[in-house]
């Protein structure tokens, strides 16, 4: 990835004390990983409101769990309502609202001014930070947002540093911006092909990543790409800011957030685990901060598709989309959560995610100094009765591991090279 001219905040900085790490959960599983993992917040969804509604979307009373978890480490949960409103989509908000307060919800992120109002005036512990939908590019905007009452906007992702730059010096606001995962080749968000193609609303929820579909592309009526080779698509590269995580902070980005709601758990521990050891790396010592490759790999060992810096430095170009066929496939398939680990024997206790058995090489990898690889040796169930695979879902396994394991702790096995 390829970096630019590197703009630098040098006034008066309005920020948190350091910058918050904002991670997806798509459910309670995922929540409670990714504060595991270092996340000091988490976005989730509700039942009503959101745009992801094929994520599974947490309960009150899910949320309630959530938010008792995420206040032993002293993270915070923040809730989805960014929808565009319709008439009949307001039956119910009051209630709604009032639910997400006294579930102990920190915040909402929301778009559209109804849902905002509503908020402050029938729910007044909530936070209202303005969503991304909002297209939100440039600081008198963020002033009006201010000045409305709002602590917190999150930027369009088509904002650059040098406009949070402009933002910072001009706003004494928060300030959140989307650092990692997917780019929706609309602006902002907008799509209208999705709508088109299959009547589900991009701006309620329904999104069936059109851009992502494969197409037959015609010219003058004479067909040049399509099914006789790898068809057309115009889906964008992900964005990953992890090498560019010195120049995020000195801008004043208050808060680093991770798209996601709808990737693995694995995918979510993995990310969050590597953003925390940056920015923890850099916030200890600035000035001898280095950048680590193995933070890097980490990266790749979730990634989905190629990565790029997005809108950060420069306007993204022709390279910066997928045109071609796509490798999905990242070279690590998550395959256990370690349950629990005896010391005496070196046993441990593995829920099964994925398909191992004993050869294949493995990897653990944790937030509190797990990490090592080894190959899996004798597999039995938890009655000690020998396996030759592990291929019941969610099926406990034990076996032996070379070295300390922790309970929250993940084990994966490399796919391909």
């Amino acid at each position: 990835m390829a970096t630019k001219t590197k703009p630098r905040f040098t006034g008066k900085r309005h920020r948190l004390d350091r910058p918050e790490l904002l991670a997806p959960a798509g459910n309670l599983e995922k929540l409670k990983f990714a504060v595991h993992y270092g996340a000091d917040a988490v976005y989730i969804g509700g039942q009503h409101y959101g745009l992801r509604s094929n994520a599974d979307n947490f309960t009150f009373d899910e949320m309630k769990e959530g938010v008792e978890f995420a206040a032993r480490y002293g993270a915070k949960v923040f809730v989805a309502t960014n929808i565009y409103a319709h008439n009949e989509d307001l039956a119910g908000l009051e209630d709604y609202l009032r639910g997400l307060e006294e579930a102990g919800i920190a915040a909402i992120i929301a778009a559209d001014p109804i849902i905002m109002e509503t908020a402050q005036r029938v729910a007044p512990k909530l936070e209202v930070h303005v969503s991304t939908q909002q297209s939100t590019m440039n600081w008198q905007a963020v002033q009006f947002w201010k000045d409305e009452g709002m602590p917190r906007v999150v930027l369009a992702r088509e904002a650059s540093l040098e406009e949070i730059a402009e933002i910072k010096a001009n706003v004494d606001v928060e300030i959140e911006a989307f650092i990692h995962g997917a780019m929706c080749s609309s602006y902002s968000g907008r799509c209208v092909l999705s709508n088109h193609f299959t009547d589900r609303d991009s701006n309620r929820g329904g999104c069936c990543q059109s851009c992502r579909w494969k197409y037959d592309l015609y010219e003058d009526d004479i067909q040049v790409y399509g099914m006789d080779e790898d068809q057309f698509t115009m889906g964008s590269k992900d964005l990953c800011m992890l090498e560019n995580i010195p120049d995020l902070i000195e801008v004043g980005v208050d808060s680093f957030k991770i798209e996601g709601r709808m990737k693995s758990l694995h995918y979510v521990a993995t990310v969050v685990h590597a953003y925390r050891q940056a920015i923890d790396s850099y916030m200890a010592d600035p000035d001898n901060y280095e950048l680590k490759e193995e933070w890097l790999h980490d990266i790749q060992k979730a990634a989905n598709r190629p990565l790029n810096s997005g809108f950060f430095y420069d306007t993204p170009g022709a390279e910066d989309h997928i045109y071609g066929p796509e490798d999905k496939a990242a070279p690590y398939d998550f395959a256990g959560v370690v349950l629990s680990y005896d010391e005496a024997t070196g046993l441990a206790v593995i829920q099964q995610r994925n398909h191992f058995k004993p050869g294949q090489e493995i990897e653990f990898f944790g937030p509190n100094g797990t990490g090592f690889k080894q190959l899996v040796g004798e597999i039995t169930d938890e009655e000690g009765n020998k396996l030759d695979a592990a291929r019941h879902p969610l099926q406990p396994i034990v076996m032996k591991c070379d070295h300390p394991v922790q309970p929250m702790d993940m084990m994966r096995k490399r796919i391909r090279p």
